[in-house]
């Protein structure tokens, strides 16, 4: 007896499995045997492929055009490299019944050929160090030594024994205004990052900072280029390729960032002057915390008797203001029966007596 077998069907799953083939062929075929291959030679390029500007399979090119304010950057960097140094010092800190030494490092900035170099009072431990060498850029390192300081001012001359040294220019710091481009030339972090340039504004005017319980900072530029321990005496510097002021602090915490402040260079003019032409300056140092009577009254809600002048906010132990005896609260209205308006009009005052 012969019984004919019916024909197997097909499952779902072989269909599935051819379909999944042909779209795989025809996936190679449309994405890189066609362009590469088929269209243009033996069938019409499609109207897609017909306007692109860079080849199949090619990323496209971006161009980046600097802005005005990178270019300026640029070239007030090229300026400033050559005037400005890097400082490290060796300090003998006494504790107890021993001594160590302690290195440190900041930065200065070249100010007159013959080996004046301006920085800050602290980087050379306010002039109680042992040993200070200047390092140049061109490599070249010299010892160097303090010839003035003054800690309330944080300022100092530090002097190198060389002739015909690259000279910074000095700009005008009564000048300034809020948003004007700012750049800071640098040691953050040590010489391992040395000539560090950094770039911003300035961020404000006349800002006051206390840096220790008896030592206030006051009449600073205030900036958001990034300043670091290390960039300490280097400059701040504007669009021209000026030194428009001295860095110094930076407010470190977690919640402020681009809080960077700088002595303005007006202040220093005649300190270099000074020391340039005599070896040594004499600044009067008064010992007071104080600020524009204005000020005062618009912070704390108050009207005073008198509309201009300096009230005394804090008074420092055995000062020149202590000793004649003033007191917070008193208000000074003239110096050498001048008008006495700003902070930075009585600290020029006491710089040039």
């Amino acid at each position: 007896m012969y019984f004919e077998r019916p024909p197997r069907r097909r499952g779902v799953f072989s269909y599935f499995i051819v379909a999944l083939i042909g779209a795989i062929i025809g996936g190679v075929i449309s994405v890189y045997i066609a362009p590469n291959y088929l269209y243009g030679k033996i069938i019409p390029m499609p109207e897609i492929y017909q306007n692109r500007e860079v080849p199949i399979n090619q990323g496209q090119q971006i161009n980046i055009t600097p802005i005005d304010d990178i270019t300026t950057v640029e070239a007030v960097a090229k300026k400033a490299m050559s005037f400005v140094v890097g400082i490290t010092t060796v300090q003998v800190q006494r504790e107890f019944f021993w001594a160590r030494e302690v290195s440190g490092v900041g930065s200065g900035v070249i100010v007159d050929p013959n080996g004046y170099i301006l920085t800050n009072s602290h980087v050379v431990a306010d002039g109680d160090v042992k040993q200070i060498n200047v390092l140049f850029e061109n490599g070249d390192t010299l010892p160097g030594q303090v010839l003035w300081n003054d800690a309330a001012l944080d300022l100092a001359i530090v002097k190198v024994e060389a002739m015909g040294l690259p000279t910074a220019d000095l700009g005008n710091s009564d000048s300034l205004e809020v948003g004007q481009l700012a750049v800071a030339i640098g040691n953050p972090l040590g010489l391992d990052f040395q000539r560090t340039v950094t770039a911003g504004v300035i961020s404000g005017l006349d800002r006051t900072i206390r840096t220790s319980q008896y030592s206030v900072l006051e009449g600073l530029i205030q900036t958001d280029a990034s300043i670091n321990r290390g960039n300490s005496g280097g400059p701040l510097l504007n669009s021209k390729g000026e030194v428009i002021g001295i860095n110094t602090v930076k407010i470190g915490t977690q919640v402020g960032e681009g809080l960077g402040f700088a002595i303005p260079i007006n202040v220093a003019k005649p300190i270099i002057k000074e020391v340039v032409e005599k070896g040594d300056f004499k600044a009067v140092y008064l010992g007071i915390a104080a600020t524009e009577v204005e000020r005062y009254e618009r912070e704390w809600g108050v009207d005073l008797s008198i509309d201009k002048g300096i009230i005394i906010i804090e008074i420092s132990p055995n000062t020149p203001a202590d000793k004649a005896g003033l007191r917070p609260g008193d208000i000074i209205t003239h110096i050498d029966n001048q008008e006495l308006q700003s902070m930075n009009q009585l600290k020029k005052n006491s710089i040039q007596v």
